[in-house]
């Protein structure tokens, strides 16, 4: 019922800032927990922050606590990753996810829809 579209990852310096976007599909965008993942060549996919339907409920990775605002807009049905002060280690694939607002917890085996991803390259 939902489909992920990610966007605005490129290639930057450490230190530069970029903001993610994820634009969604589905009248019952609202209905989920949102997230942002990420997965580094040769490694497992991690999470990186997820919120809940009414913004309220927010919670970050320690990597990127600081760096990182996650934040939605139910009525455009987008999700948005800010990253400020990017370091070479935040180099990876980012995928926005849909997570069901009845699950316990947000995790890979507990996302029902996934986006394609979007690379992000920090150089040094």
């Amino acid at each position: 019922q939902v489909q992920l579209v990610e966007s605005g990852g490129r290639l930057v310096q450490a230190g530069a800032s970029l903001r993610l976007s994820c634009a969604a599909s589905g009248r019952t965008f609202s209905s989920y927990t949102m997230a942002w993942f990420r997965q580094a060549p040769g490694k497992e996919r991690e999470f990186v922050a997820r919120i809940s339907q009414s913004g309220l409920s927010i919670e970050y990775a320690d990597s990127v606590k600081g760096r990182c605002t996650i934040s939605r807009y139910n009525a455009e049905n987008t999700v948005y990753l800010q990253m400020n002060n990017l370091k070479p280690e935040d180099t990876a694939l980012y995928y926005c996810a849909a997570v069901p607002r009845c699950e316990v917890k947000v995790k890979v085996s507990t996302v029902s829809a996934w986006g394609p991803g979007t690379q992000v390259t920090v150089s040094s």
